[in-house]
């Protein structure tokens, strides 16, 4: 016998409705319409949940295989989620482009270390495209984290290739105008977000 016909037995068992077992385990009635149609597994927590309410192993209720299948599309899922939280984390980081000393001040013949705020050094419409590109850059992290906590996965494809190509014209720009420390920050990031990615695809194949 299969999960989802063990499941409908014990349900009915206990004379339960399908929304009345999804409120004994804390899931939607949609989840348990699921699981009994044989279109999908539960979570592992939602497996100990049922093993306890109808008093029954989880051995009884899937096989070895099944289990260790629905630990690793777990597994998968959290690696998937903490690379989307990490990647989402070093937009943020880009305001480091606006708040540390990066940028050069010529005073009196001396030059010193400055942060965004007091750099003057760039024509106006220069600085306004710094500006427009970091704030644009952090912004676009939060909503990445966003995405991340409320389970968005619709649109995150494209809002980390927005992040890429925005890092990379970044680059190139802070180039042109030879912000050399910038640059490095700029670049850090940039590489530590495609060691995300690269990991985040390895964890998938």
């Amino acid at each position: 016998m299969e999960f989802n016909e063990k499941l409908q037995e014990l349900r009915k068992s206990k004379g339960m409705t399908q929304e009345e077992l999804a409120e004994v385990l804390y899931v939607s009635r949609t989840a348990i319409s699921k699981w009994e149609s044989g279109r999908g597994y539960p979570s592992i927590d939602s497996l100990k949940e049922i093993s306890k309410f109808f008093s029954v192993t989880i051995d009884d209720l899937l096989s070895s295989e099944n289990v260790l299948s629905i630990a690793r599309r777990e597994n998968q899922s959290n690696m998937k989620n903490i690379c989307d939280l990490l990647f989402g984390i070093m937009d943020i980081l880009t305001i480091l482009l606006i708040l540390l000393p990066l940028y050069p001040k010529t005073v009196n013949g001396y030059i010193y270390s400055v942060n965004l705020f007091s750099y003057t050094e760039l024509m106006i419409l220069n600085r306004v495209i710094d500006w427009i590109m970091f704030v644009s850059m952090t912004v676009l992290g939060i909503v990445e984290i966003m995405f991340n906590q409320i389970k968005i996965e619709k649109g995150r494809n494209t809002v980390t290739a927005v992040s890429l190509a925005l890092n990379i014209a970044m680059i190139l720009f802070l180039a042109l105008t030879r912000q050399t420390y910038a640059i490095i920050v700029a670049f850090l990031l940039l590489v530590i977000k495609g060691i995300i990615i690269i990991k985040k695809r390895e964890n998938f194949f």
